[in-house]
């Protein structure tokens, strides 16, 4: 027993000293990301697609002719951990923002980072007519169905049912509507060149989620026209959830709603 552990820990020593030698760079923080910590709640999904963000930017080399748009919300954040040029937006406006920077300044690259509550209820006439444009810039639309920042009300995206500050015995559909399916609604405008919706609440979702942002981007470069990435995160603190028991109210509960797929491609 012995002299196996030993064979063992010798090749575990000549694995290591082969790393060394080659220098090989196992996991590095992307250069369009901050070396600070997130002050995002714990277990909140906007780490994970800063970071998806980041890796999308570094690996097209789009980083010093980057223009983020953030507005008010948890997003307004951006401007401290992406390390690129990012400006802030009046609530629901950043696409009339991207807008007016882009066509001014046609060789950079522009995107919005929003949320819920912001892109799909005062910011939807800016979304639908910058899409309905088909504006060259990309939107990556985070969808956890409340408004996170200010104490977790309802949101347009707010399930059935759904318990939040606002609707404490849950959604009532008589009453407060149907949750709005932004990347079904913008799927049927003719400018939309590319719409998908993602979500980040497993390793294998997560590589998707950063395949998409990518091609989103890309599309941008290309100068094809409007895209937008939607993608189902969580917001453990107003959902009331252990961050693991969050992950999984979007396998159980989330996506049976706002389903997983490519809406549009004319890419």
């Amino acid at each position: 027993m012995l002299l196996q552990n030993m064979k063992y820990l010798k090749k575990y020593f000549i694995f290591i000293i082969i790393l060394i030698k080659m220098k090989k760079i196992i996991l590095s923080r992307p250069k369009s990301l901050n070396n600070v910590v997130f002050s995002y709640c714990p277990g909140c999904g906007h780490g994970i697609i800063h970071r998806l963000v980041s890796e999308c930017i570094d690996e097209l080399s789009i980083r010093e002719k980057t223009i983020a748009v953030t507005p008010v919300g948890c997003a307004v954040f951006g401007y401290d951990y992406f390390n690129f040029d990012v400006t802030e937006a009046p609530h629901g406006r950043p696409p009339a923002v991207a807008t007016g920077i882009k066509r001014t300044n046609p060789d950079k690259f522009v995107f919005t980072y929003q949320g819920d509550g912001d892109i799909s209820a005062i910011g939807i006439a800016e979304t639908i007519h910058a899409a309905n444009r088909s504006e060259n810039i990309s939107i990556i639309f985070v969808n956890n169905t409340v408004y996170g920042m200010t104490g977790g009300q309802m949101a347009p995206t707010t399930l059935a049912g759904q318990i939040t500050a606002t609707t404490p015995f849950g959604r009532n559909l008589k009453n407060e509507g149907f949750p709005i399916k932004l990347c079904e609604l913008l799927s049927v405008l003719d400018g939309t060149v590319y719409l998908e919706r993602v979500a980040i609440h497993n390793p294998k979702n997560i590589i998707n989620a950063k395949k998409a942002i990518k091609r989103a981007f890309q599309c941008q470069i290309d100068q094809k026209g409007f895209s937008l990435i939607e993608i189902v995160s969580n917001c453990p603190v107003n959902w009331n959830m252990s961050p693991v028991d969050s992950m999984k109210w979007i396998e159980d509960k989330l996506i049976k709603t706002f389903p997983l797929k490519i809406f549009k491609d004319k890419i």
